[in-house]
């Protein structure tokens, strides 16, 4: 198996890439939208003492940032392990939820994220293109 070096936000199509960038500028701890920038490390933290309301970037933003193409796959972990009320997720423009997402609504639409020790979720972002994407929440 060859090595390879990768240098800035990495995207895979058909493999595995493993970690997150964990900084303060991963913080959302008020509502507002997330940038193109955090949701491509791909792990975003909230510690906020009210409840929150974190809207995606649209497809269009999100796409450029990681250079996205049909097939393109992210996963997205919100830690909210440290707030003190729940975390939202909200959709933007050319973004929508996936059919699991629409059809289970408890399970893989679940757009809330609990606030404490139980407070991280895994949303996969799955692109139809450069500039759009299905959302589903994975774990």
């Amino acid at each position: 198996m060859a090595r390879t070096t990768f240098n800035g936000p990495v995207a895979s199509q058909n493999g595995f890439i493993g970690g997150h960038q964990v900084s303060a500028g991963n913080a959302v701890n008020a509502t507002a939208t997330a940038t193109a920038a955090q949701v491509a490390t791909g792990y975003i933290t909230s510690t906020s003492a009210a409840a929150t309301t974190i809207t995606l970037p649209t497809g269009t933003a999100l796409g450029a940032e990681i250079g996205a193409t049909k097939g393109t796959v992210l996963d997205l972990y919100i830690d909210n392990t440290a707030g003190a009320n729940p975390v939202t997720i909200a959709v933007n423009t050319n973004a929508v939820l996936s059919t699991a997402a629409v059809d289970t609504a408890a399970s893989f639409g679940d757009l809330t994220v609990a606030a404490g020790a139980t407070g991280l979720a895994r949303y996969t972002i799955m692109f139809s293109s450069a500039t759009a994407y299905a959302f589903t929440r994975t774990a």
